[in-house]
């Protein structure tokens, strides 16, 4: 086991030896406190049982439950959850524990972070997604009509508690769009990381070692600016058209998971980057051809292209009105502020498109 210093918290990161961490740090901080789990169905199933062996400190929580998918990150079961605390009698002494994926970290913490203006919450991250991505950073919030995470705040978790055995519980797709998410830390920031990752075969991927440099990678990233004033935004690459995908996605049948759209927006604003940038043709091939050795690109809907491009332009990155990306200037190094033109965002897609 592992910890890692994250601003004003610890990432605590191992196998189910970690849980035995989160059981003392609860004895040690909340011991006469009361205690509320959120999970959803998924989660409830498959880890809250470990997790309740590994914590005899919480034998007294409250567990709220709510439905799983992006599609329920919302104000409504944020407004649910608000209730039932207050039914609960939660005082602002109480800490709130988040069990499972992103959309239970970033809403869980949410919900935590503004009743009764603020208590104290755990999370522990259980798909490859969470533990790489969303343990770290502070991020919260939920998903308006138009777009994704459009209401939130940063505010830290007391800790992060990272069990990689909680990832044998998830299926081979949750764990591709996670690793999305890897991949892109490469791109962006350590090219060697990349390219042991585009050496490794996928049956001999270590989880563990891979949550450690993740978790380090988007570490340094945030604490050199926690509030993403201006290196902080690298880490959107692949998210301003992978977000609208995933947007206009979301409660159509053949949907996708956030990892599968940000491989297609990486793919588009790897076009972008050498179209209208600085990187080179052979490197955008080199990391069109790595992403088809994990994923089948699936064909972006043409007559959705422009209500996609609305989504965009609701982005929360963007600046006085011009929709903003990341470019890759070249693997391993990423600079932002960059703006794009509705032609030029279409123009990515269909090249994306093009590819399938």
């Amino acid at each position: 086991m592992s910890i890692f210093q994250a601003q004003d918290y610890q990432i605590h990161i191992g196998g189910s030896e970690v849980l035995k961490e989160l059981n003392d740090f609860i004895l040690g901080h909340y011991a006469d406190r009361k205690k509320i789990i959120l999970v959803d169905e998924n989660t409830m199933e498959h880890c809250y049982p470990l997790f309740m062996q590994s914590v005899p400190n919480l034998e007294d929580v409250e567990v709220l439950e709510i439905p799983s998918g992006e599609e329920n990150k919302t104000i409504e079961i944020c407004t649910q959850l608000w209730m039932a605390l207050n039914e609960l009698a939660v005082d602002r002494k109480a800490v709130f524990i988040n069990l499972g994926g992103g959309v239970i970290g970033d809403m869980g913490g949410f919900v935590a972070s503004t009743f009764k203006r603020g208590i104290d919450f755990i999370n522990v991250p259980t798909t490859l997604l969470s533990q790489v991505d969303a343990s770290v950073g502070g991020k919260l919030g939920v998903d308006l009509e138009k777009g994704k995470n459009l209401v939130g705040l940063f505010q830290n978790p007391k800790a992060v508690f990272i069990n990689t055995d909680f990832l044998s519980t998830l299926d081979a797709r949750q764990v591709k769009s996670g690793f999305a998410e890897v991949i892109k830390h490469g791109l962006i920031a350590d090219l060697s990381y990349f390219q042991k990752l585009k050496s490794t075969e996928p049956g001999d991927l270590d989880w563990n070692e891979i949550v450690h440099k993740s978790v380090r990678i988007k570490g340094a990233v945030v604490a050199e600016d926690p509030t993403e004033q201006g290196l902080r935004k690298n880490l959107n690459f692949g998210h301003t058209i992978g977000h609208a995908v995933e947007s206009y996605y979301l409660e159509k049948e053949n949907f996708l998971l956030h990892g599968e759209a940000v491989v297609i927006g990486m793919i588009a604003e790897a076009y972008l980057s050498f179209q209208y940038g600085e990187l080179r043709e052979a490197s955008l091939e080199e990391v069109i051809a790595f992403l088809k050795t994990y994923y089948e690109f699936p064909k972006v809907e043409e007559s959705g292209i422009d209500l996609m491009l609305d989504y965009m332009k609701m982005d929360k990155k963007n600046e006085e009105g011009s929709i903003q990306y990341v470019q890759l200037r070249y693997i391993g190094e990423a600079s932002f502020g960059h703006q794009a033109t509705r032609e030029q965002l279409k123009e990515a897609i269909l090249y994306y498109n093009s590819l399938v």
